[in-house]
C-alpha cells in the first residue's frame, strides 16, 4: 500500500537522523531540483501497519495541513498499477516501511522495485527505510520471515521476478534509515521519522522566494549578528526604503532556520493587516499560529496563565514584517519577548529606523542595494551571462536596485535571449520613469510577472499609437 503526501514545513531532528542526513546528502545533488507532485511516497504492509503506525505516521506529516495521495485518489476505471507508477514518478522521497508480513505481498515488492528504479534514475530521489519491529537482516539477506516469504512466492512466480525483489530488497536494506523498536514509544520513532523527512526535503527544494542569499552582504551581515545557540530571547530589527529587499531577506532566514524551532510565526503586511483589523486581531493570529490552535484572547494585555506558560516553554523563531508603529510593535513584542521560550528570536522589518529605537531594539540592521541579491532573486540565475553583466547592471540601477520593479525586469530574462534584443528592452524601458513601474508593479502585484509585461506592453504601444499620455491607474 502507498501514502503520497504533497508539500512540507520542515523541522530539527537528532540522533538517528543526522545519520539518514548524512547518507541522503552524501549522494550528489544538482543545483535546481526538478519539480514533483508529491513529496513523500510511504510504501508499507497494509495488514500490519495501517491502522496503527503508518496512519500514525501520516498524520504527522499530515498535521501542518498538507493533502495526502492515497488509494482513493486513483479514478475508477484506471489502471491502478499505472496510476501508482505515475504517482512514484511524480514523488522525491520515499519511505518504505518494512514489517514482519511486508513480503508476503507481492504488490508490496512489486511497488519497491519501482521505488528503488526511480532512486536510480534520478539523483534527486530519497528512500528512507523504516524497520518496523523487524531485524534490519531480515530485509538485506532476506532471512527469517522474508526468507519464508520469498520460498513461498516462487511457486508461483518466475525466477527472474524474485530475483528482482531480492536485489530490491538487499538494495533499500542497505540503506540508512529506522529501526523502530519497544525500546522507544512509536510516537517517538514517529516524531523523528517525520522530522528527518522535513529535514531532508528542506534540502531538496529551492525556495521559490527565498533563493540564495548566502553571498548577500545584508544576509550576512544580519545572520552572523543573531547567536543561535544561544538561550536568550534575541529581538533583531530590519530597516530600510520600501521594496528594498527586506521581507525578501527574512523569508529567506525564516526558511532557513524556522526549522529548528518549535513555535514558528510569520506575520506578512503587520500594519495593513492591524489598520484592518486590529491590533488585537493581529495578536491573537500571532499566538494561534505558535500554539497551533485557535486561541481567544481579548486584548494583547491579558492572557491566561496557561497560554503564558505553553508559550514560556517553547522556542519560537517569529518574524514581523513592514511594522510602521512603535505602538504596534510594543504591544506584539511585550515586555521585549518576555513571555517567549528561552532561545527565542523575534525578526521585525520596518521603513522607520526610528520604530525598532522606539521599541527599545538595539539590534538593528540597515538593508543597502545590492547587485548580486537584486539579480539572484528576480532572474533567478546564480550569476549573470557572459556579455550580460553590464546590461544587467545597467537595468538594476535604472530601477534603483527595487525588487518590486524588478519584476517586470524578470520578464526580459524570459523574453529577450540576445544582447540586442536587451539593449532595445532597455531603450524601450527608459521612455516610461520609475515612478510608473513603480505603480504599475504595486497596483498589479496580485499578477504574475507576464501579465505585468503584457501590461506595460499594451500601455506602450497605445502611447505609440495615440501619441499622448495613457492615464491608466493613476486614479
Amino acid at each position: 500500500m502507498y501514502v503520497c503526501i504533497p508539500h512540507f514545513i520542515s523541522k530539527n531532528q537528532k540522533t538517528q537522523m543526522a545519520t539518514v542526513m548524512a547518507t541522503s546528502s552524501s549522494r550528489p545533488v544538482a543545483a535546481t531540483v526538478p519539480h514533483k507532485k508529491y513529496d513523500v511516497f510511504i510504501n508499507f504492509r497494509g495488514h500490519d501497519t495501517r491502522v496503527g503506525f503508518t496512519s500514525h505516521l501520516e498524520s504527522a506529516l499530515c498535521r501542518n495541513y498538507f493533502l495526502t495521495y492515497t488509494d482513493y485518489r486513483i479514478k475508477s476505471g484506471k489502471k491502478i498499477w499505472d496510476e501508482l507508477v505515475k504517482a512514484m514518478n511524480e514523488s522525491t522521497l520515499f519511505l518504505v516501511v518494512f514489517s514482519e508480513n511486508y513480503a508476503d505481498s507481492s504488490w508490496c515488492l512489486d511497488e519497491l522495485v519501482e521505488i528503488m528504479k526511480c532512486r536510480r534514475k534520478s539523483r534527486q530521489v530519497v528512500v528512507l527505510p523504516v524497520f518496523y519491529r523487524i531485524e534490519p537482516s531480515y530485509v538485506r539477506k532476506q532471512t527469517g520471515s522474508y526468507g519464508a516469504a520469498l520460498a513461498r512466492h516462487s511457486q508461483g512466480h518466475r525466477d527472474s521476478h524474485i530475483q528482482l525483489w531480492k536485489d530490491a530488497l538487499r538494495e533499500a536494506g542497505n540503506l540508512s534509515g529506522f529501526h523502530v523498536t519497544e525500546k522507544r514509544s512509536e510516537s517517538a520513532w514517529i516524531e523523528d521519522i517525520n522530522k528527518a523527512v522535513l529535514k531532508t526535503l528542506r534540502y531538496k527544494y529551492k525556495n521559490e522566494l527565498t533563493f540564495n542569499f548566502k553571498t548577500d552582504e545584508n544576509y550576512s551581515k544580519i545572520q552572523s549578528s543573531i547567536n543561535f545557540d544561544s538561550s536568550k530571547v534575541q529581538i533583531i530589527g530590519i530597516w530600510g526604503a520600501k521594496g528594498i529587499g527586506k521581507t525578501a531577506i527574512v523569508a529567506a532566514m525564516f526558511q532557513n532556520f524556522s526549522c529548528k524551532y518549535q513555535g514558528t510565526c510569520f506575520l506578512e503586511k503587520v500594519a495593513e493587516e492591524s489598520k484592518r483589523n486590529g491590533i488585537n486581531f493581529t495578536y491573537k493570529k500571532l499566538v494561534s499560529t505558535l500554539l497551533g490552535e485557535d486561541v481567544n484572547i481579548d486584548t494583547p494585555i491579558v492572557m491566561s496563565s496557561m497560554v503564558i506558560r505553553r508559550l514560556k516553554g517553547m522556542k519560537a523563531f517569529i518574524v514581523l514584517d513592514d511594522v510602521r508603529s512603535p505602538e504596534t510593535l510594543k504591544t506584539l513584542i511585550r515586555e521585549r519577548g518576555g513571555w517567549l521560550g528561552a532561545g527565542s528570536i523575534v525578526i521585525v522589518t520596518t521603513r522607520d529606523e526610528d520604530v525598532l529605537k522606539s521599541g527599545g531594539i538595539s539590534n538593528t540592521h540597515k538593508v543597502r542595494n545590492s547587485l548580486r541579491i537584486s539579480y539572484l532573486n528576480k532572474f533567478t540565475i546564480s550569476l549573470p551571462k557572459q556579455g550580460f553583466l553590464e546590461l544587467s547592471r545597467k537595468a538594476i540601477h535604472y530601477v534603483n536596485c527595487n525588487p518590486i520593479a524588478l519584476k517586470v525586469l524578470r520578464s526580459f530574462h524570459r523574453l529577450y535571449t540576445s544582447e540586442i534584443d536587451w539593449k532595445c528592452a532597455l531603450a524601450k524601458l527608459k521612455e516610461i520613469s520609475n515612478a510608473k513601474i513603480m505603480r504599475w508593479t504595486y497596483k498589479f502585484q496580485i499578477w504574475g510577472t507576464g501579465q505585468v509585461w503584457a501590461l506595460f506592453q499594451a500601455y506602450r504601444s497605445m502611447k505609440v499609437m495615440f501619441g499622448h499620455s495613457v492615464r491608466l491607474i493613476e486614479k
